[in-house]
């Protein structure tokens, strides 16, 4: 993907999706079958992303023409079930999209159809939140950065560098964007949220471009080893965003 996850989309003889993988982190695989396939106006698929004994979940995917060359982007999820067990779950996947939306306005902003190449970096830390995210933002330079900055990674951590687009806000002050200039064109996530009594820590790295499979190669190892270093992942815990 060039603003979501690294996902892989298995075809059919024809051509139309039959499985679509997105992948989260380690283990963290979602599985969705698709039911409907319209492009590019629509998309609808299933999954067990609440696990074996939950119920699916429908997920439509509509996008509409507006005047003036822009477009709307609906994501609409439905669960089905015969309680109100589930509700937190369906509000913990839709309080992530905001998120993921902004990052698809800088990729059409700045990188409008260049091929991307992604990777996930990711850890866990102890509770409280506040203090898990001032322990990934401060050792990279970031901790207190605003909106147009300038910026450069601390000596100690993998090079890069460029402007601070967007700080966290709202019901999720932790979180960062930023837009790359080193070591290649691209934008970076940063972002914490609580999760099973811990705090799941995740950067996102989409770069573009001829030189961006290889940066990827280059320094992707360089951040997970940075990141095991500094969080090292507990047990079978899951972060899903």
């Amino acid at each position: 993907s060039s603003w979501f996850v690294p996902t892989e989309v298995e075809e059919r003889e024809d051509g139309t999706p039959a499985r679509v993988v997105s992948h989260f982190g380690p283990g963290m695989d979602a599985i969705a079958t698709p039911t409907a396939w319209d492009p590019p106006r629509r998309f609808a698929a299933e999954s067990q992303d609440l696990g074996p004994n939950a119920p699916p979940i429908a997920t439509e995917w509509i996008v509409e023409a507006r005047s003036g060359g822009t477009c709307v982007v609906r994501v609409v999820h439905s669960l089905f079930a015969s309680s109100d067990d589930w509700d937190n779950q369906l509000e913990s996947f839709e309080s992530g999209w905001p998120w993921f939306f902004r990052i698809l306005r800088l990729y059409l902003t700045h990188f409008p159809g260049q091929r991307c190449s992604a990777f996930r970096a990711m850890g866990f830390a102890p509770e409280p939140e506040s203090e898990a995210w001032d322990a990934l933002t401060g050792p990279l330079g970031l901790a207190g950065v605003t909106v147009g900055q300038r910026w450069n990674a601390s000596t100690g951590s993998p090079p890069f560098a460029g402007l601070v687009e967007r700080t966290g806000e709202g019901g999720h002050p932790h979180g960062l964007l930023l837009q790359l200039d080193e070591p290649v064109p691209g934008i970076v996530s940063l972002f914490a949220h609580n999760m099973g009594g811990q705090v799941c820590l995740v950067i996102d790295f989409y770069l573009y471009g001829d030189r961006a499979a290889a940066a990827v190669a280059r320094h992707e190892p360089s951040w997970h080893a940075w990141m095991k270093e500094r969080f090292p992942s507990a047990g079978d815990a899951s972060c899903v965003t």
